[in-house]
């Protein structure tokens, strides 16, 4: 008889799965499985008889929802045709509203609102805890939207059709059952729609892989396939892109979370774009594809660097010809945050050290020209709506302790007007900020920035809570700490935020240096910033704690595993931690292009490395971790916190957990929920660090 033996990788790959069959907390994925609800209200219950009971909760409790239900706060303006709306929440409107007012009234400051969707009168109405999700309006005039409401908060919407000025959904309307999907009209009779649309047209990532026409009064299974991509990817989906009157039928298919394949639907038939798929798509103006590009793009011998935006000629493109001008090569620690157009100027704000610079750029003879926006500077730009039909747009300014400010800015006049400034809710006189760099285990220098107390001793016995992400090209910015000027700068404490690798805050390569192999790089850049604060005796491992959510709760799930000697206080938020089955929750397979393929054996074996879940080991001397998640969160599955606390429970180490049966993966639907979240939180960092 011949003797076969399986290959290596084989028997890798069913040792992995029998080592995933044996959890025995896997019963805890069930979301609303009875005995996983029953174990999280009884841990609930334990967690909330200790910390409502600290003699700061109340205090941070009250201050954070008079905050938070502030009528001081600034109506953040939308722009859609002469009106201006705006989703508003308060002690009075807990679910909130979305209303509007005219765009010359908002603009003069006689901000007088009309309600369009009281969501508290409609949960009440359905019997539904309806959350606003937002709205995608009819152009040019915007008096018809396709409204997205979500069931407790989650990714999932139901979409319907709404009339603006009769204030009523309209009866046989569009309407969309709930799934995480999409819809853009095309015209007022014409939807472009992804959803699921029936067994298999989701990918694997729980994501629709087909692209629709729906035409008015026909049935939705009845639209027009107009594309369909792959199960294996993360998601395909439609839009309408504009260039002054002009519109595109514009399709996306993302193979992973990084990529994407842009394509225009034009004269019934699919066009591919011939840019790169790791690059983004920033709009066409006065027929110029904006291209922001995250990787080098070699074009006739000339070679474009990572990080450049640069335009096309897009009906030139679409013919298969590439005609480039750059618009912006930003330097070695420079990023490109964000990019707007108004009707005939290109806004981009520009990250330099972590902190925003705003420019107007103008399209004119072949050529791009630009001018700087004369905006407050050491602090966060965060562009806002802009006006289709004008120049005129709205961008706000803050950093940590400068109260966000509201500005209309007219970008053809390059002119700016303050229009509201929040109120500030701690005194912050008595505060100052510092940015620094600490060396990595690489060599490399890592930003970060620092605020404490102006009488601060360094005596190594501050409190200090580290705040990072490190992932998916997201910057940590600059951003008003109202809730936390309270109930942890007036209390002693100091302030930090990191901005390791795995952001964008030095553009693309930084992300790239902290992906899938090189993850690594982003946990050591943590632990380098911890230990120049301990160096420099701002602190000590006694006193120090981070705070992380979403991959930052990944991150700071490794940390404490990792380096249990550095932190004596652990805010794991709504987080990632079981990274052998993440790929197998909800829309995790969608983040293996950041993490990588855990069924893929070489790539388990760097992940493995790290992944807290499968790290933790009995005897050692973890920090008291505080847990907290969502319920209702479809995007990170509760499972991965509720599976972590147990595991840790009976292993006989003591934790903290909270988890709000909505929310989503914001964690709260109300302000109330918020102020909760925020005193539990500050409780426990001042229990455990003062």
């Amino acid at each position: 008889m011949t003797k076969y033996t399986l290959p290596l990788f084989i028997l890798l790959g069913i040792s992995q799965s029998i080592q995933a069959q044996e959890d025995k907390y896997q019963w805890l994925e069930e979301v609303d499985g009875a005995k996983s609800l029953e174990f999280v209200t009884a841990q609930n219950k334990t967690t909330f008889e200790i910390l409502g009971k600290e003699k700061n909760y109340q205090s941070i409790y009250d201050k954070s929802l008079e905050i938070f239900n502030s009528t001081d706060k600034i109506a953040s303006p939308d722009i859609n045709g002469k009106y201006v709306y705006n989703f508003w929440k308060d002690k009075d409107h807990v679910r909130g509203i979305w209303r509007r007012c005219l765009l010359t009234d908002y603009t003069n400051g006689k901000l007088d609102w009309e309600t369009i969707i009281d969501i508290d009168e409609m949960s009440k109405k359905d019997n539904i805890k309806w959350v606003f999700k937002g709205a995608s309006g009819l152009y040019p005039n915007y008096t018809r939207y396709l409204i997205q409401l979500s069931k407790g908060g989650g990714d999932a919407v139901v979409i319907r059709e709404f009339d603006a000025d009769k204030k009523q959904f309209i009866e046989n309307g569009f309407a969309i059952d709930e799934a995480k999907g999409s819809a853009s009209y095309v015209d007022e009779n014409t939807v472009i729609v992804s959803t699921n649309f029936g067994e298999g047209t989701m990918t694997t990532s729980g994501y629709p892989r087909q692209v629709k026409l729906w035409k008015r009064g026909t049935l939705l299974k009845e639209a027009q396939l107009i594309y369909e991509g792959q199960s294996s990817d993360v998601r395909s989906y439609g839009t309408v892109v504009r260039d002054e009157t002009k519109s595109y039928i514009s399709i996306s298919r993302s193979p992973v979370f990084f990529t994407s394949q842009k394509m225009i639907w034009l004269d019934n038939k699919i066009i591919t774009l011939d840019i790169p798929e790791d690059s983004d798509f920033n709009g066409i103006l006065k027929n110029q594809l904006i291209v922001h590009l995250k990787s080098d793009w070699t074009v006739n011998s000339k070679t474009y660097k990572s990080g450049t935006l640069l335009s096309l000629n897009f009906t030139e493109l679409l013919k298969g010809n590439k005609e480039i001008q750059v618009i912006l090569t930003p330097g070695e620690f420079s990023s490109i945050s964000g990019v707007s157009k108004t009707k005939n100027n290109l806004l981009i704000n520009v990250l330099t050290n972590v902190t925003d610079h705003l420019h107007i750029f103008s399209f004119g003879k072949g050529i791009w020209s630009s001018q700087k926006v004369k905006a407050p500077e050491l602090g966060t730009i965060s562009l806002g709506t802009t006006d289709e039909f004008s120049d005129q747009y709205f961008f706000s300014f803050q950093n940590f302790l400068t109260p966000t400010t509201l500005y209309t800015a007219d970008a053809g006049k390059n002119t700016i007007k303050a229009l509201k400034s929040l109120p500030s809710y701690f005194d912050a006189s008595n505060y100052e900020v510092k940015q620094f760099k600490a060396k990595s285990k690489d060599g490399t220098l890592v930003p970060y920035f620092m605020v404490f107390g102006k009488n601060m001793k360094y005596n190594a016995k501050n409190p200090t809570l580290i705040s990072a992400y490190g992932g998916f090209e997201i910057s940590q910015k600059p951003s008003y700490i109202s809730s936390a000027g309270n109930a942890w700068l007036d209390k002693g404490g100091v302030f930090v935020v990191a901005n390791i690798r795995g952001g964008g805050e030095y553009g693309p390569k930084w992300h790239q240096d902290g992906m899938k192999e090189k993850r690594q790089n982003v946990f050591d850049d943590l632990y380098a910033v911890s230990e120049d604060l301990i160096a420099k005796k701002v602190t000590s491992p006694k006193h120090l704690g981070v705070r992380g959510g979403s991959n930052g709760g990944l991150l700071v799930g490794v940390a404490f595993t990792q380096r249990p000697d550095l932190y004596n206080a652990v805010v794991c938020q709504v987080p990632l931690l079981d990274m052998q089955r993440y790929n197998k929750l909800l829309a995790g397979a969608s983040w293996m292009g950041e993490y990588g393929n855990p069924d893929i054996p070489e790539e388990w074996e760097y992940i493995k490395k790290y992944s807290p879940y499968q790290n933790i080991k009995e005897g050692m001397n973890y920090p008291e971790v505080f847990f907290t998640t969502s319920t209702r969160d479809d995007r990170v599955h509760p499972g991965h916190a509720r599976k972590m606390m147990a595991k840790m429970n009976d292993m006989g180490y003591k934790t903290y957990y909270y988890e709000n049966t909505e929310g989503g993966h914001a964690g709260s639907s109300t302000n109330e929920q918020s102020a909760k979240s925020s005193a539990l939180t500050f409780s426990y960092l001042l229990m455990k660090l003062k």
